[in-house]
């Protein structure tokens, strides 16, 4: 008997041999043979083979083929996943619109490889009042075995478990700088086989009936104001506007309905070969583009809180450099700083979307514990910081959509016995575990705010048993 949603038959016992057949949870077969390893299954009917599968996601009968019980029913096993996946139309009551909150709810999370945890942490956003989940879905991933060679098996997958879960999905297209080997070469040279590549995502996921599923919402690539994001070249903000309208044509021509972002920034002071300011970023961006009509539906922009207080004017960050670092961009209302830009140059009717904020409680890493414990700020304060940037925008900002922050926890942290030293860690709104569910400060915090202002509950996590329910 199958005990996994979907799985892989093949002609041979091993992932590389050819699919033969999908089959279904709940599915019979007769077994027939075990290869030698006792790691695969040979399944048939009637007598007749049909291929093979992997033992782990099989619940075997003691007397079948004389063949060992394999994995019990109900394990929280994950199958290997199809190559491609058919259409089988949006969820009940169809696909969430490209809409946005201003400011709406959202986080980063990680859910990719697990899809235990994948579940589990959207089942926990969507509860905690969470409207948004940003993923990132790597080009060489998907793509990096050769030109138009796509491997759709984990992003369907992804892709489906967002949708089901009520959240909206706005994907983070980009390549690991690190994957020097990858096909295509680095930006800019690369701009023409993004946008097919990223036109081929688009229209896989165009939320229509026909599709596998759907992706709301695009940001194109990340932070090209490093070189080390950029390929290793001198950030250039006329390549990344070509790279950006080159990928926002790919993307119309097959989901109008998309919203299409640019890339946020990186906080820097650094303008050379290595690095540019994101506002000198943005400011040549826009002399580039003349317009952004045809570029972007809304501006992307990173705004971590660093060691200053949400509501803290960027102006006395960069007067009290012992306090708060020297410059504007160490105070989250930088934001305002872009938004000013966008302002300038007649975009005052787009809105800003917050790719990454935050601020760290880190107590480990020099180069982020200056404005994180050293700072005063622990999980309680990180937790105050978050719900009061929400509100300083709900009160100020009537141009911002989306602030999705970081981020959900990644249990890959834990892989080398050692997640304290990830930088992301100290950012995180829970502690990553692959199997306890452990809050942290901001999770509840965020949780009771996001669910009081938009149905006037509180959070269904709270620990105090008497705070659940309606208000």
């Amino acid at each position: 008997v199958v005990n996994t949603p979907i799985l892989n038959v093949r002609s041979d016992p091993n992932t590389s041999a050819n699919i033969v057949r999908e089959a279904n949870q709940g599915d019979q077969f007769e077994v027939l043979d075990r290869s030698a390893d006792g790691g695969w299954i040979q399944l048939g009917e009637n007598g007749q083979a049909l291929g093979w599968a992997s033992a782990d996601y099989l619940q075997v009968s003691a007397g079948d083929a004389g063949v060992s019980t394999g994995a019990p029913a109900g394990d929280q096993a994950v199958a290997e996943q199809p190559a491609t996946v058919q259409p089988s139309g949006p969820p009940a009551g169809g696909y969430l619109p490209s809409t946005m909150l201003s400011p709406d709810y959202g986080a980063q999370a990680f859910l990719w490889w697990k899809p235990e945890v994948a579940h589990r942490d959207l089942e926990l956003m969507k509860n905690g009042g969470f409207n948004w989940v940003k993923q990132a879905f790597a080009w060489e991933t998907i793509e990096g075995a050769g030109k138009g060679q796509y491997d759709w098996s984990v992003a369907d997958r992804v892709v489906r478990d967002v949708n089901a879960s009520g959240l909206k999905l706005l994907a983070r297209v980009s390549s690991d700088p690190e994957k020097t080997n990858f096909w295509p070469g680095p930006p800019p040279g690369n701009a023409g086989n993004f946008a097919e590549f990223v036109g081929a995502l688009a229209a896989r996921y165009n939320c229509t009936a026909q599709a596998v599923g759907c992706i709301q919402a695009f940001q194109i690539w990340n932070e090209p104001n490093l070189a080390r994001e950029w390929g290793n070249n001198q950030p250039s903000p006329a390549q990344y506007a070509d790279f950006l309208r080159q990928a926002y044509s790919a993307i119309k021509a097959v989901n109008p309905n998309a919203i299409v972002i640019s890339a946020g920034m990186a906080p820097t002071g650094t303008n050379d070969n290595t690095a540019m300011p994101d506002d000198v970023f943005y400011e040549q961006m826009y002399q580039a583009m003349g317009s952004s009509n045809g570029y972007f539906d809304m501006l992307g922009v990173h705004g971590a809180g660093f060691a200053a207080p949400p509501e803290l004017d960027p102006a006395e960050a960069a007067a009290n450099k012992d306090k708060y670092g020297g410059y504007r961009f160490f105070a989250f209302r930088h934001v305002e700083d872009i938004r000013a830009i966008m302002e300038r140059y007649g975009d005052s009717g787009k809105k800003i979307v917050l790719l990454e904020f935050g601020w760290t409680f880190d107590s480990v890493n020099a180069s982020y514990k200056w404005h994180g414990a050293d700072a005063g700020i622990d999980q309680f304060v990180q937790a105050d910081y978050l719900k009061r940037a929400y509100q300083y925008a709900a009160a100020n900002w009537p141009w911002v959509g989306l602030m999705s922050l970081l981020t959900m926890p990644n249990v890959d942290w834990l892989d080398d016995g050692n997640p304290q030293d990830e930088e992301q860690y100290w950012w995180a709104i829970m502690d990553p575990s692959p199997t306890d569910v452990r809050m942290r400060a901001a999770f509840i915090v965020l949780c009771d705010y996001f669910n009081e202002v938009q149905f006037n509950l509180y959070c269904p996590y709270d620990p105090d048993p008497s705070r659940r329910g309606q208000r």
